[in-house]
């Protein structure tokens, strides 16, 4: 006879909140089965784990608490995993005048940046870098090497028999009074961890998600010899053997994963003011992020079904707020723990 497997949960989407929820799941023993296609907004995203806005010179939002469990997060998922996801490296912000300098020593001063920005803007060794009123220097920065985690994350439960590899289909998905059911899958709940592909989703609320798309060049620079991460008017991120990323731009009228010649005009215009190196671009990426309106994430149930649970809307920081927010719905799931306003689906139904 045709035989059901039964599990705790079902996962759909493996970009960061699916990698921490899961996480989460395995730290708790809990059984799942992920659904993923293996492309997503994390795999097109520049890796840069910041807890600083630095346009503004203030802490990223919540960044107290989603720092600490995000570095202990990724420390110990590299010894998981066996290989290094999180770089340290500090970022250089080019400062742009002398009222900048001053903000930024001013902002240096604040409680919450204190642990973050160097106080006194540093001196621009490096010549190929413009910026004659110095740099800005953040610590506690990284860089995530998120294909790698996502490639051996993805080996890892695959090994288990825990990924499938296959596009969900929603129509397929039985719910009931107090489990799911998908295929030959039963769970006691689903778990909807997918990025800007939710908009396709039925469940989820309409208009909830605004996609904001990003484009990145990636250029060859052999006279930069660029080690942190610099910040202009965009990023430039070192990626070893003098290739760097560089971006990004924002679009919230074209959610295609196509290149544009208009971006790559807008970052080729960006980074020529930033160094003075010639350069020469060898790639395009574009990827699209799931933002909201209130630059909020998005977590809890679907209103009318709670065995049908979403982890979204983490805009440009998801890297320092997944982690931490895979626990706060877990607890949610698990304990009954009320999850705070500000991150509760519920405030856009």
């Amino acid at each position: 006879m045709y035989s059901k497997k039964n599990v705790d949960y079902i996962v759909v989407g493996f970009g960061i909140a699916g990698v921490s929820f899961c996480n989460q799941l395995e730290l708790q023993n809990k059984t799942f089965v992920v659904f993923d296609e293996g492309v997503g907004s994390t795999s097109k995203s520049g890796g840069i784990f910041n807890p600083t806005i630095l346009k503004r010179f203030t802490a990223a939002w919540n960044a107290s608490e989603f720092y600490p469990f995000a570095v202990q997060f990724y420390l110990s998922l590299s010894a998981k995993l066996k290989i290094n996801i999180f770089q340290d490296t500090s970022i250089l912000r080019i400062l742009h005048s002398p009222e900048e300098q001053n903000n930024w020593t001013v902002a240096s001063g604040k409680q919450s940046l204190q642990e973050y920005l160097v106080t006194d803007p540093v001196s621009n060794t490096n010549v190929n870098i413009l910026a004659p009123f110095g740099l800005g220097k953040v610590v506690g920065s990284a860089k995530i090497h998120k294909d790698k985690l996502l490639q051996v994350y993805r080996e890892f439960l695959v090994s288990y028999g825990n990924l499938k590899s296959e596009n969900f289909e929603y129509s397929t998905l039985k719910i009931e009074a107090d489990h799911v059911e998908y295929k030959d899958i039963v769970a006691k709940k689903i778990v909807f961890c997918e990025g800007p592909k939710v908009l396709l989703n039925p469940f989820f609320p309409k208009d909830a998600i605004i996609p904001n798309k990003g484009e990145f060049l990636i250029i060859h620079a052999p006279e930069l010899k660029l080690e942190m991460l610099l910040k202009g008017p965009v990023y430039i991120i070192p990626l070893g053997d003098d290739l760097y990323k560089a971006g990004a731009t924002y679009n919230r009228d074209d959610f295609s994963e196509n290149t544009t010649s208009k971006a790559r005009e807008q970052i080729l215009s960006k980074v020529e003011r930033m160094i003075k190196c010639s350069f020469e671009v060898v790639g395009q990426t574009a990827g699209v992020r799931p933002t909201t309106r209130d630059r909020k994430p998005l977590l809890g149930n679907n209103i009318d079904s709670p065995q049908v649970t979403f982890f979204n809307g983490l805009g440009t920081h998801g890297l320092l707020m997944a982690p931490f927010l895979s626990k706060v719905l877990y607890d949610y799931l698990e304990k009954g723990t009320p999850i705070p306003q500000q991150m509760d689906i519920k405030r856009v139904y």
